[in-house]
């Protein structure tokens, strides 16, 4: 289906874009502005648009929508992405976001990262994630997948989608988005026996082999797949982000913890401390929630797309930070994430897959 763009319809709205193909055909160009609407005071939007009759996304239930795509402007903080199912219009659903009579049906995601650099790469938006209740002033969600099923999507609502949107909403700046394709992935891999051995001894970090079993059930994600480099065959996703030096500069894909085989709020202490630990070496890395409440835990997870952790939870006898770099790594050499103080002050951001270890107990 083509992408027609379209710019904020409000009066006075100043936001402006384009979509173009590229002249090859592999891939579009999403590009513009998001301006205030002076009359609002608040940022408009552009999006793009496609209707059309879409394959069967079904089977994909318990995974995501997977964007390949790059960015210079990967510094911009409104992309979004929709789609529409089982409504009478979709563009009439895709604007009021369920806060109109008769505008259910259109799903869309919280605002997702693009990772720099020159290279495609991709960046997966978790079905789990979307809801078709947002405000149609700002594009957040009024009520989260989280807070209420009656907003997700379901199997049948994915086996005839109506409509994919492409979103600039919610945050002021430059927009430029080259996309080669949006697809749906299921969470299920291929079985593959994992193994350490597989990394080349080059790019080889970590002091050991990962722990078979990994809590969470991150043990299940076998291939290193939405990564924004290729790694070896068969190196699954704790091996590769936790052990392999050529995925050190980047991340797990962003909401890996929502994902609806490891669903991390699930198994956290809700009344209590969880413990989180090093996927190599069993390490005690840290302890959350601690001098917070656990749904500040969440949000401040929930707002960055990976686990966040404050100082008051960072065990510092376990933990190297290099405040330079932004690397973190445990004192047994495992790569855990970036080290991205925010407002809020100094913030250890975090990959589930090297901190869902199991402690090791010596007799």
């Amino acid at each position: 289906s083509d992408f027609t763009e379209m710019n904020d319809p409000v009066m006075g709205g100043q936001s402006t874009g384009t979509w173009e193909i590229t002249a090859d055909g592999t891939y579009g160009i999403f590009d513009g502005e998001v301006k205030d609407v002076p009359s609002l005071s608040a940022p408009g939007f552009i999006k793009a648009a496609a209707d059309g009759s879409f394959n069967d996304a079904s089977a994909a239930i318990d995974g995501s929508l997977v964007l390949t795509l790059r960015s210079t402007t990967p510094e911009y903080k409104g992309f979004r992405l929709a789609f529409a199912s089982g409504t009478t219009s979709a563009a009439y659903a895709c604007s009021g976001g369920g806060s109109l009579p008769f505008s259910r049906g259109c799903f869309k995601s919280p605002a997702f990262d693009v990772p720099a650099g020159d290279e495609f790469t991709t960046v997966s938006v978790p079905f789990n994630m979307f809801s078709d209740k947002w405000s149609p002033a700002t594009g957040e969600q009024t009520t989260t997948c989280a807070d209420d099923s009656g907003v997700c999507p379901t199997a049948d609502k994915l086996s005839s989608i109506q409509r994919v949107e492409v979103w600039a909403e919610g945050a002021l700046g430059d927009v430029h988005l080259e996309i080669s394709d949006i697809r749906a992935v299921s969470a299920a891999a291929a079985p593959v026996v994992p193994s350490v051995e597989l990394i080349p001894d080059d790019y080889k970090t970590c002091s050991g082999a990962v722990q078979d079993g990994l809590r969470f059930n991150m043990s299940s994600r076998t291939q290193a797949y939405g990564l924004a480099v290729p790694v070896s065959d068969g190196e699954s996703l704790a091996e590769a982000v936790c052990c392999d030096s050529r995925v050190k500069p980047y991340a797990e894909p962003q909401y890996t913890y929502v994902a609806p085989d490891i669903s991390l709020y699930e198994h956290l202490d809700e009344s209590g401390v969880t413990t989180f630990y090093d996927s190599v070496c069993g390490l005690p890395l840290f302890m959350a929630p601690m001098n917070r409440t656990l749904d500040e835990f969440k949000a401040d997870t929930d707002e960055h797309g990976w686990p966040s952790f404050r100082p008051e939870e960072v065990v510092e006898e376990n933990i190297v930070t290099d405040e330079e770099t932004g690397y973190v790594t445990s004192a047994c050499g495992t790569h855990l994430g970036s080290f991205l103080p925010d407002a809020e002050g100094d913030r250890w951001c975090i990959d589930l897959s090297c901190v869902s270890g199991n402690p090791i107990t010596v007799n």
